[in-house]
């Protein structure tokens, strides 16, 4: 039996992608999540890394929405949210990773202000912020992807990162 607790911090995940806060997740709100971080480090739509950052985001609504999206009308309410992550991603984080991989890989080059591949952590929390995480929660969150401890968060840690934070545990 799932928990009540566990359903209700999927349910905050949910929140954290319905990103105009109108009580489903569709692709508007993955385009609306690509715009902010866009805009946060001032990187244009229409340049490579802007465009594999609307790529990513498509990519990423496409596997959400092949996994949650039961009545296939495109969108995903929240319902359907925590029972793909009850049912179908808990078991297979694995899975999650690789859907959000070109989302996170494009956020990274977006963020990533030199061009090294990795992504400084007060950078990484400046990302955090734009996507709607509160700052101290960014600066703290942002802290722990620096698992080696060099000031930098490259894809190797947040892809894992994202897809526990998505599949928690019960």
């Amino acid at each position: 039996m799932v928990s009540s607790e566990y359903e209700r911090r999927i349910a905050a995940r949910f929140a954290t992608f319905d990103q105009d806060g109108n009580g489903y997740i569709d692709r508007q709100d993955f385009n609306t999540a690509a715009k902010a971080l866009l805009a946060e480090f001032a990187v244009a739509a229409r340049s490579d890394r802007g465009q594999a950052l609307y790529g990513g985001a498509e990519a990423l609504w496409q596997g959400m929405a092949g996994i949650a999206d039961r009545d296939g009308d495109q969108r995903i309410t929240r319902e359907e949210f925590v029972t793909a992550a009850v049912k179908r991603l808990r078991d297979n984080p694995e899975r999650f990773a690789e859907i959000a991989r070109p989302f996170l890989h494009a956020a990274l080059a977006v963020a990533d202000a030199d061009g090294d591949g990795a992504v400084t952590v007060a950078d990484t929390a400046r990302a955090l912020t734009a996507l709607g995480v509160p700052g101290a929660t960014a600066r703290a969150v942002a802290d722990e992807l620096d698992t080696d401890g060099d000031g930098k968060v490259g894809e190797a840690e947040a892809v894992p990162a994202f897809a526990r934070w998505f599949t928690v545990p019960e």
